[in-house]
């Protein structure tokens, strides 16, 4: 069994009946990940199914958006307005935070079901009803193979979820060297130029917005730890966001986001190595940091820090304060929206995840040492 661009290339056109993917510029990122598929995830049978079936499904939904753009010409008009990209160090306490600025009444995120399915199927009624029912099927079929994922990570087919999952249309995004053991892809993934992928994420937003005319007016909040890969894109594509970062210490942090990936590759290769997993991860994260550090000092005014402890332990004042540093007003309707929601995430709480650093390859006295810089500088 290979993978083969050509083949994903002719089968998508097939299914979508359709032939124009306009730019050409994803076949780059793409030939680059197949060819990393090929030769170093080591997938298995089921893995390498699930994968062409995956990648097949993401180029038919290019072909999908390029066709519903053409016939509704308005869609490239809809304005669109970022007020946060929150990211940072995976496993921070990002996730709590973006659901409770999701709730409030003045801004909108991703929902899961969405980013699994952000076109609307033929024949579909405006409540979305077909592909909310396969995203709610889809979600209990990941689940049911990786069971311990939900102790680590809350999911919910309803929920607002992490954006880089459109991201992923353009084959550019850590998405796939978090569920693969895809090195060079990684690696080529750091000097690429990501403002194309960008815009296309501009464009599936624009998109979800003129499918719910509920979001007219509202400001999207944007959450992925991606985001930190391409600082000064973030804040070139959307001009008058903030990045809202969240801050906790490596010695937790990068254990957790490998015990994460751990869990995710394993759905695809009978062979992820948790050492190997541990020291990539650790390397890739620290690039990563440095390199969000140079675009900080040059746009400081671009930037809220939100420690990972006050988001914990107060998580309302935080999302207050973050409010404001948006510049946004928080009245009754918003506190009621956040309560509302910490009575939610009280139900979604997940069980208990038990790691080490050295199951990863790790140890507390280096994660301090390869991490220094950034501690020090943050928390």
């Amino acid at each position: 069994m290979t993978l083969s661009v050509d083949a994903l290339l002719e089968a998508a056109k097939a299914k979508a009946k359709y032939d124009r993917f306009g730019d050409d510029w994803f076949l780059e990122p793409l030939s680059v990940l197949v060819k990393a598929l090929r030769d170093e995830a080591q997938l298995s049978t089921l893995g390498h199914q699930m994968t062409e079936r995956r990648l097949t499904a993401l180029l038919v939904d290019r072909l999908r958006l390029r066709k519903l753009q053409s016939d509704n010409p308005e869609i490239l008009d809809t304005e669109v307005r970022v007020a946060a990209v929150i990211c940072g160090l995976p496993r921070t306490g990002s996730t709590l935070l973006h659901r409770l600025l999701a709730a409030s009444p003045q801004l909108t995120s991703t929902l899961s079901w969405e980013c699994s399915y952000p076109l609307p199927f033929p024949r579909e009624g405006p409540e979305a009803e077909i592909r909310k029912e396969k995203a709610k099927r889809m979600m209990e079929l990941f689940l049911s193979l990786s069971p311990d994922f939900g102790d680590i990570h809350t999911v919910v087919w309803d929920g607002p979820e992490e954006d880089v999952l459109l991201l992923d249309r353009s084959f550019t995004a850590v998405s796939w060297d978090s569920f693969y053991w895809v090195p060079t892809y990684g690696i080529w993934l750091r000097s690429f130029d990501q403002s194309k992928a960008y815009g296309e994420l501009r464009e599936w937003l624009q998109v979800l917005q003129w499918q719910d005319k509920t979001r007219e007016g509202k400001k999207w909040v944007l959450k992925s730890p991606h985001h930190l890969t391409a600082a000064d894109t973030v804040l070139d594509e959307f001009h008058e966001c903030k990045i809202v970062m969240t801050h906790r210490s490596s010695t937790s942090a990068v254990p957790s986001y490998a015990s994460m990936v751990q869990a995710m590759m394993s759905q695809y290769s009978d062979r992820a190595d948790p050492k190997q997993i541990g020291r990539y991860w650790n390397d890739r994260l620290v690039e990563c940091l440095r390199g969000f550090a140079e675009v900080r000092a040059r746009r400081p005014d671009r930037f809220v820090d939100v420690p990972f402890k006050a988001t914990v332990a107060e998580p309302l004042d935080t999302v207050q304060r973050v409010m404001a540093e948006l510049g946004l007003t928080v009245g009754a309707e918003d506190l009621k929206a956040f309560e509302d929601y910490r009575e939610v995430s009280r139900q979604e709480r997940h069980g208990s995840h038990s790691y080490t650093a050295e199951d990863f390859g790790l140890s507390t006295e280096q994660l301090e040492r390869d991490f220094a810089f950034y501690m020090e500088a943050y928390l």
